[in-house]
């Protein structure tokens, strides 16, 4: 008997056909889907933008397409703008999978009729679509933007998707999403918007270059008010309101910020890709030191320019960055805030303070201004005097050379380098046989930056303590000792001290006028003019020069920087933190400190005088001869009251005064010199002069 079929076992085999062909076609799509993504990175390539410690633009850029493609944040997009954006476009944009199939329908029925493509159907998924790949406006290009839709839609959450919309959304020109517009026509972000900027944002982007506000003014109010009339229709805006906001006048485009240039431009160099770099500048302060290194740029030669650096010292945030004088200025792109340049006798605040801290000296201690040698090494001071004993504080106050490279001495320069690389600082040092670092750098013999050189000034500030300066998120480096906070309070106070500027009034006789602890620096041939202050907890550093390096004669310091510097701090205002006490009358050295000593010092008072030049035995080319010649300048260290010089035993070839003389030998051959002091302790040595 044959065995018969179950009724359900016979469609089993077309079912699974049917499943096998459903799977296939699922996996084809799958596969095609993988193969063929949607280009949604085209999202992400936004202008980067350099925003200020409360989020204000400081520096936008544009993208490689040379448009401002802003990135948008729903977080920080008026939610009144979004829901009426939802409203107008794709009002069933939470609930459809990228194709609304009721507008779907609606559309197709209207091209059955029309013959015609209607917009209606797309959503904001499809217009995206449309953004990421723009095509021709037809029935094939409307079925791909579908397909794309679905693609996107499974890729992104709905948050995303619009956030991707109002990115690349068209709003004329070179304008690209509803931060870009409201920046350039609102200038401001879109966090909170009246109704008539929501009704133009959401007009534009349907025809961005035929209503463009800049160029077609009627068309872009008449397309505002047929949206605000739309939104009082849905029931979203009154009806007085929407007559009030047609009212307005329609906005002109606005220039974007430029503030912080350099800083800007390094920001965003070293973060491709970050759409929004977040600093700790403050926008005001930075436009107010701007228009001051402008208005001190104009007084200057044309190939001439400052830089200039606050710093918060408790944070290290810097709050301006001025790196040259702008574009209009030859060299004014070069950030000299990064240039390496000699500061000149700016480095002698940290001398002093190694010397203080490790027990070398005090700031009572007594010096010798006067002429010393120090290995074939011999230094003067700036105005070619001496002084004689002077204390250190003294010395610091004044700027002398002698007493700093005499300290330094006692520190050992490459110990006085390496604490500078310790507290987060950067002397360069020359390349070739000459890298090894020497008693110069006490005047300037080093290259050094404006932000290494404000980063030293910042750890006075901060009791001691060393810190990388912190222009942006993520700061690295941890905080070092470098003084104790006594020790960078006494230099400190020191620097209080230092003679008033010409031109103003000294800050106990002016109200309100902060105390200001500063050095100036001047680097070798007047290349460079630098000016460092402490207030308060506030740290500002100043760079006036050439960017080419040339020399600018009798551009000092003191003459050049320090009034742009005291100009900075009354921007800033009333320094807040701990004030700043001159030192006024200190108390005597510990008896060990009465005196800086130095290893195998000659020409002390016990010692008697010694001739630092010519040393004995030396040959010393001299090509005029006789009274009316320029001379040859001797000098001598040390001995009791005045020094008399004599050549070959008469004084007739010689004029001396304070220890300095001027000979004017008779003619080439071998000669002998001789100082006496009052106490008729002698040194004599034996030179040879010649002509060739």
């Amino acid at each position: 008997m044959r065995r018969g079929r179950s009724p359900l076992w016979t469609p089993l085999p077309a079912t699974k056909r049917w499943l096998a062909a459903l799977l296939a076609v699922m996996a084809s799509l799958f596969a095609l889907d993988v193969a063929f993504p949607p280009p949604i990175a085209r999202a992400a390539d936004t202008s980067p933008v350099v925003e200020d410690r409360e989020g204000r633009w400081l520096r936008g850029f544009t993208t490689a397409e040379g448009r401002w493609r802003l990135a948008a944040d729903l977080d920080r997009v008026d939610p009144r703008f979004v829901k009426a954006l939802i409203e107008v476009e794709d009002k069933r944009f939470w609930l459809h999978p990228g194709v609304d199939p009721i507008a779907l329908v609606r559309a197709s029925a209207s091209f059955v009729r029309t013959g015609e493509v209607a917009s209606g159907a797309s959503t904001i998924t499809m217009q995206l679509a449309r953004l990421l790949e723009p095509r021709p406006r037809h029935l094939g290009s409307k079925l791909i933007e579908m397909i794309r839709a679905l693609q996107i839609e499974r890729r992104l959450s709905k948050r995303e998707i619009l956030e991707a919309y109002l990115t690349l959304a068209p709003y004329g020109g070179n304008l690209e999403g509803v931060r870009a517009a409201s920046r350039a026509y609102f200038d401001k972000d879109p966090t909170w918007l009246d109704d008539a900027e929501i009704a133009l944002l959401i007009a534009l982007p349907q025809a961005p270059e035929a209503r463009r506000p800049d160029r077609r003014p009627e068309a872009a109010a008449a397309s505002r008010a047929r949206i605000l009339r739309r939104l009082g229709a849905l029931g979203l805006l009154e009806e007085s309101r929407v007559a009030e906001a047609q009212t307005l006048p329609v906005p002109q485009r606005r220039p974007f910020p430029v503030l912080a240039e350099h800083l800007a431009f390094r920001l965003v160099a070293a973060r491709p890709g970050q759409s929004v770099i977040a600093t700790p500048l403050d926008a005001d302060l930075q436009n107010a030191v701007e228009r001051l290194v402008a208005r001190e740029a104009a007084r200057l030669e044309r190939d001439a320019g400052a830089a200039v650096l606050v710093v918060h010292a408790p944070s290290r945030e810097v709050r301006a960055s001025v790196g040259g004088a702008g574009r209009a200025r030859p060299g004014g792109w070069i950030d000299m805030s990064q240039a390496v340049r000699s500061p000149g006798s700016a480095l002698k605040p940290f001398i002093y303070a190694l010397a203080f801290d490790s027990g070398l000296a005090a700031p009572e201690t007594l010096a010798r201004d006067g002429p010393i040698r120090f290995s074939g090494y011999m230094p003067e001071n700036f105005d070619r005097r001496f002084h004689g004993d002077v204390r250190l504080y003294e010395a610091l106050q004044h700027s002398l050379n002698v007493p700093a490279v005499a300290t330094l001495e006692r520190i050992g320069a490459a110990s006085f380098a390496a604490a500078l690389r310790r507290a987060y600082a950067s002397p360069r040092l020359p390349p070739g046989p000459d890298s090894q670092a020497g008693l110069a750098l006490a005047l300037g013999g080093v290259g050094m930056t404006l932000e290494d050189l404000v980063t030293l000034y910042a750890a006075l500030a901060d009791g001691g303590e060393a810190q990388p300066l912190r222009r942006a998120e993520p700061l690295y480096g941890l905080p070092r000792r470098f003084v104790r906070r006594e020790t960078a309070e006494a230099v400190l106070s020191i620097l209080a001290g230092s003679p008033t500027p010409n031109g103003r009034a000294p800050a106990a006789l002016s109200e309100n006028a902060p105390i200001v602890a500063y050095k100036t620096g001047t680097s070798y041939g007047f290349r460079d003019a630098w000016a460092f202050g402490v207030s308060g907890d506030w740290v500002v550093g100043v760079w006036v020069g050439r960017p080419d390096g040339s020399p600018r004669p009798g551009a000092t310091g003191r003459a050049a920087a320090l009034p742009l510097l005291f100009e900075v701090f009354d921007a800033i205002g009333p320094a807040a933190g701990r004030p700043i006490a001159p030192i006024l009358a200190p108390e005597p050295a510990p008896a060990a400190l009465a005196r800086l000593q130095r290893e195998g010092l000659g020409g002390t008072p016990d010692q008697g005088p010694r001739i630092l030049f010519p040393p004995d035995g030396a040959e010393v080319l001299v090509t005029e001869f006789g009274p009316e010649s320029r001379g040859l300048s001797l000098s001598a260290a040390g001995g009791e009251g005045a020094l008399s010089w004599f050549a070959e035993g008469c004084p007739a070839s010689i004029e001396a005064t304070s220890g300095r003389a001027l000979w004017r030998p008779s003619g080439p051959g071998f000669h002998t010199l001789s100082v006496i002091d009052a106490m008729g302790r002698r040194e004599t040595v034996r030179v040879r002069i010649r002509d060739r």
